[in-house]
Order: structure tokens, then C-alpha cells, then sequence
């Protein structure tokens, strides 16, 4: 967004902070007072169960197609979201939240939308490797939104666990359409997430992200139902309902919350750092639960990324030398 149309978005008026939301005295309580660390352990947390689902929903693509299989994430997801957060989201109705919400949803649909697009021309292991380059784009994304400060060790980490997650994902070196497609929706999770990041320290988190959900929701219903032939309702099977509740409710709802909250409380570039173990964990879940072949490639570029998060939290601090104290 230009900065004149974040500047006018955030001198809009905003209800008052919902009752719930305030402690003894009327001071903020919950989320804020957790440490950074507890947000990054979530974060990662996050990036395991996403990794995890990858293959419910390859599984589930087979079955029904792109769009559906997102609004059938997401609306759902909107729901938990409002019967959960009602009276956040009754207090602060109001074009602030609106505009932010949404956007932050219209923003999602374009990533999804182009990732899945892109899939279909290029092969699997590049688009994961790919979509993982938001990575190195999040703190660009952050410094041109927010001022957010750009380090070489923010950069260097990121460059660090691209790399890894070549090692781990990547199968080919070709380039193709499908591949600059992949890339466009990389850079539409990477301002995705800056804008969270920038919002969500400012504003109910909770309220911007069911706003984030309908967004995406509903236009992936009008896609859906414009571009794609509905699947019937003979594969409505309670074994793929409970798959599709797992993928809404768990993989959607809970883990995108989880994300949007963790981005207003730890520096964008990090948490875009720990949300990129999604690829090389849906590899390691192949390799326990599906008995892909662990090999060295995959063991150098799990190194790397190891690498990579110890760079960032740690700046390799420790393998300097500290000046002796003075006598």
C-alpha cells in the first residue's frame, strides 16, 4: 500500500477496545504479555502442523477442485472465528477494520490463487521451494510498509534456509511460466504478511483476521462457482468431512490466528523465517510417515535451515570472542 493510504487507514476512528480485552484498571492483558520466544515457539509450531496437512490436502485436490476446497476452508474457519469472537468484532465493525481485514483476505486469495496456479506448470517440489522464497521478500515487504529495519543477518538467514529449502525441495533447475506465476504469489504471502505484522500491533488481531477469512472466503466461493464444476455430493464421505474439518478448523482457523498473532508480536522477517519450515516439514513427514528416503541432499539442506534459525535468534553471537574483564 502507499504510504498515504496507510497513513489515512490508520487516523480512522476505532471503537473502543472491546470489554473483554481489558485487565484490572483498564490495562491490556493476554496475548501481550507473553515473551517474544513463546511466539516464535508457535510460529514454528505452526509452520510442523502445516507441513503435516500437505498430504490431506493433496489428497483432498483430487476430490474437489482448487477453489472449492478454499472456500470450504475458509468460511467455515469465518464462522468458528465469529462464534468465538463476536463481541470483539460487534465493537470494532467499522471501516478501519473492514478495509484491513479484507485486504489482508483479498491479499491471501491472490497468493493461494496464483501458488495453485502456478502448480499446475510446474512440479510440486518447485513450487514449494518457490512459494518459500516469501522468506527473503517479508522484510523487504516490512521495510517499504513499516520501516521495519533491514539487518544482514535477517537477509543472510533467509538466504540461508532458501538455500536449504532447495536442497530439500527442489528437482530441477528449469524455468518456466508456472514458476514466475509461483513467484507472483510468493510476493502476495510476503505483503500478506507484512501487512498483518503492521496491523495487527495496532489493532484486534482477532477481528482483522475473521475479517481475513471472509475475504478469502467468499471470493474463492464466486471463483469457484464461476470457473469450476462442483463436485457431488456423493464424496460428502464422514471420512472426507472430518478431513476438511481438520483442514478448516485446525490448518485454517486455529494455525492462521495462531500466524497473525505471532506476527504482531516478533519482527516480520523472523516470523516469516520460522513459517517457511512448512516445506522442509512436509518433507519430513514424508519421510517418516510415508517412508521417503532420507538422503544426504535432504540432511545437508535440513542442516541449513537449522542454520538458518540459529543465525537469526542468535546473530552466531557466540562464536565470538568476549573481551576479558578488566582488572
Amino acid at each position: 500500500m502507499p504510504q498515504h493510504v496507510t497513513d489515512n487507514i490508520e487516523m480512522m476512528p476505532d471503537s473502543p477496545v472491546a470489554r473483554e480485552d481489558l485487565g484490572a484498571g483498564g490495562t491490556s492483558r493476554g496475548a501481550g504479555a507473553r515473551s517474544p520466544l513463546f511466539w516464535k515457539v508457535l510460529l514454528l509450531s505452526v509452520a510442523v502442523i502445516w507441513g503435516y496437512s500437505f498430504t490431506t490436502m493433496k489428497d483432498a485436490l483430487g476430490t474437489i477442485p482448487v477453489f472449492a476446497l478454499l472456500y470450504v476452508r475458509f468460511l467455515p474457519a469465518a464462522l468458528v472465528m465469529f462464534a468465538v469472537f463476536h463481541k470483539r468484532i460487534i465493537a470494532h465493525l467499522n471501516a478501519r477494520n473492514l478495509i484491513i481485514g479484507l485486504s489482508m483476505g483479498v491479499l491471501m486469495w491472490a497468493a493461494y490463487a496464483l501458488q495453485t496456479v502456478g502448480l499446475a506448470h510446474t512440479t510440486a517440489g518447485k513450487n514449494a521451494f518457490l512459494t518459500g522464497t516469501y522468506c527473503i521478500l517479508v522484510p523487504f515487504a516490512s521495510y517499504f510498509l513499516s520501516g521495519e529495519k533491514l539487518t544482514r543477518y535477517n537477509l543472510g538467514a533467509a538466504l540461508l534456509c532458501l538455500a536449504g529449502i532447495g536442497l530439500v525441495a527442489l528437482d530441477s533447475v528449469e524455468f518456466n511460466i508456472g514458476d514466475v506465476i509461483t513467484l507472483a504469489g510468493a510476493a502476495f504471502f510476503a505483503i500478506q504478511m507484512a501487512v498483518t505484522a503492521k496491523y495487527g500491533r495496532k489493532m484486534d488481531i482477532n477481528v482483522i483476521t475473521f475479517w481475513m477469512f471472509v475475504g478469502n472466503g467468499v471470493l474463492s466461493l464466486a471463483t469457484s462457482l464461476l470457473f469450476e464444476t462442483q463436485a457431488p455430493l456423493s464424496v460428502w464421505t464422514p471420512s472426507f468431512i472430518s478431513a476438511m474439518a481438520f483442514l478448516s478448523v485446525g490448518c485454517t482457523c486455529a494455525a492462521l490466528l495462531i500466524q497473525n498473532v505471532g506476527l504482531a508480536h516478533v519482527p516480520a522477517s523472523t516470523g516469516s523465517l520460522l513459517l517457511s519450515m512448512e516445506s522442509p516439514s512436509g518433507v519430513l513427514f514424508s519421510v517418516l510417515l510415508m517412508g521417503e528416503a532420507l538422503t544426504s541432499r535432504l540432511l545437508a539442506g535440513f542442516a541449513l535451515i537449522f542454520l538458518s534459525i540459529i543465525l537469526s535468534e542468535t546473530h552466531f553471537d557466540f562464536l565470538r570472542r568476549k573481551p576479558r574483564p578488566q582488572l
